[in-house]
């Protein structure tokens, strides 16, 4: 492409892009902004272009940092260079930048261009400020009590060892916390007002504002951890993150090391040490998703915790002190899983001190308007559509539905809807017909009866585990969690599964 094609075609090359480009000739005029720039700096492009760069927004950006980076580029010396600048902008506030520029259509040994890549980091920054200024403060507060008390050796190697152990709480707080911003959670309130989740309701209200540990039950994709969230949210515990652990998303091989931490060198790849889940959610609420499928050989540890607050990291004899609220949830009947020998009895009384049970969609049709009214206008806002009416015909054969995936099959369903849906009007695609009589048979236990849903569903599918119109999106559960349940259900074809 010459550089006439690439000035022509800039918006349609870089007008989706998130960071902020502005390109600039020789001159150092600006040619080109994309749509990023003018949206974070609140500038149209007709006032941008033919304009110096020091010159925009009132000299806002004679920024003597942006003079010796573009310095740096025009006599050639370096093909690019970047620096991180803070600077405050009129009607927009305080940004710290990434600056980023270099030379691009070079002829001759001619600048003909420069690309100026600007991304605002301005919101990692501040937290890493934050966390950042909350060490430094306790560790200015503890070495005031190291100098006061000089005589005792022992005080000040107690007070070093505290600063070590508030850097990694801290460190290994905001990785949990990132990791938690990438994954995709419903943060929203639990939608309805049936007799069946007004109930649950109350019992949220009843148990929150203690310790009690908490057992959520209910039949997958029903919204356990919402409940989890709920009572966490009205608790005197809300100010500090929930921390949530999946027992079925991870090998068992990894589930300790996960709850609990780990020494440098305790197993093979264990190369630093590594907090574990309840030393994170010291001081908060740990939400053990799927408890039915934590390993047996785990759960004596577990249960020293939740008796006794104490635990050691894997590759440690040192005990560790912890003060966490346990919610656990799970979509088996415990009860069984004690009578096969499955799950220790004593765990299940230490777990099963204020259960409370999330009603199945089928049972409460009276929320389905609602749900889909509330879910609907999720999905069209995401997607860019405006579905505003809900056919009598397409609501009767939602209620009348027996939605065997529950609220996590409802969205899947919806989801495909709404993007089949070309006008304000929702057109269901999806064929929903009653269960089968057998389906619902009294004698048949849930394991039965999961395993062979799972099973036409698969088959439907064609063996397709996960990825775009596989068994795994029509459940409504993740993959790890699908291919969990396969084998604890024993479900196996003949030949390779497509991944």
């Amino acid at each position: 492409m010459n550089l006439h094609d690439f000035i022509e075609n800039f918006d349609n090359i870089f007008g989706s892009v998130r960071e902020s480009l502005v390109v600039l000739d020789p001159g150092l005029k600006v040619i080109k902004t994309n749509h990023a720039f003018c949206q974070t700096f609140n500038v149209k492009p007709h006032e941008t272009e033919g304009a110096i760069i020091y010159d925009l927004g009132n000299r806002q950006w004679d920024i003597p940092a942006l003079r010796e980076l573009l310095e740096d580029i025009l006599p050639q010396n370096t093909m690019f260079h970047d620096y991180e600048v803070e600077q405050r902008f009129e009607g927009i506030g305080r940004k710290i930048m990434h600056l980023n520029a270099r030379r691009i259509y070079k002829e001759a040994n001619q600048t003909q261009l420069i690309l100026l890549a600007i991304e605002d980091v301005t919101e990692r920054e501040y937290h890493k400020r934050n966390l950042e200024e909350i060490v430094e403060t306790r560790t200015a507060e503890l070495k005031a009590a190291v100098d006061e008390a000089e005589k005792s050796r022992h005080m000040a190697e107690t007070a070093l060892h505290e600063i070590k152990q508030l850097k990694e709480k801290l460190e290994a707080e905001r990785t949990y916390l990132q990791e938690e911003i990438k994954l995709e959670y419903n943060h929203e309130n639990i939608i309805g007002q049936s007799n069946a989740i007004n109930y649950v309701f109350y019992k949220i209200e009843q148990i929150a504002g203690t310790d009690t540990n908490v057992l959520v039950l209910g039949e997958t994709g029903t919204g356990k951890e919402l409940v989890a969230r709920a009572i966490h949210g009205l608790s005197l515990r809300k100010d500090r993150a929930l921390v949530k652990m999946n027992c079925a998303a991870l090998p068992s091989s990894l589930i300790e090391s996960e709850l609990f931490g780990h020494e440098k060198g305790a197993f093979t790849g264990a190369q630093s040490r590594r907090l574990g889940r309840f030393e994170v959610a010291d001081g908060t609420t740990l939400f053990l998703d799927e408890i039915g499928e934590l390993p047996l050989e785990l759960q004596p540890k577990l249960l020293q915790v939740i008796q006794n607050g104490e635990f050691e990291r894997l590759g440690s004899s040192i005990t560790t002190k912890t003060d966490v609220r346990i919610i656990a949830a799970t979509n088996r009947n415990l009860e069984d899983e004690v009578r096969a020998g499955r799950f220790r009895e004593d765990l299940w009384y230490r777990l099963n001190v204020f259960p409370v049970t999330m009603p199945p969609l089928r049972d409460r049709m009276d929320d389905m308007p609602l749900l889909v009214r509330f879910h609907i206008d999720k999905i069209s806002k995401r997607l860019g559509k405006s579905v505003k009416t809900v056919p009598v015909s397409v609501m009767d054969s939602l209620q009348k539905y027996h939605w065997p995936g529950n609220i996590r099959e409802l969205e899947n369903v919806l989801e495909r809807a709404v993007i089949s849906s070309s006008g304000p009007k929702l057109r269901l695609v999806d064929e929903l017909k009653k269960p089968r009589k057998d389906l619902i048979r009294a004698d048949r236990t849930l394991a039965d009866v999961e395993r062979e849903y799972i099973l036409r569903v698969l088959e439907q599918r064609n063996w397709k585990v996960s990825g775009k119109n596989s068994a795994a999106e029509i459940l409504g559960i993740d993959r790890s969690t699908l291919r969990a349940r396969m084998k604890k259900l024993n479900i196996r074809k003949d030949g390779d599964v497509e991944v």
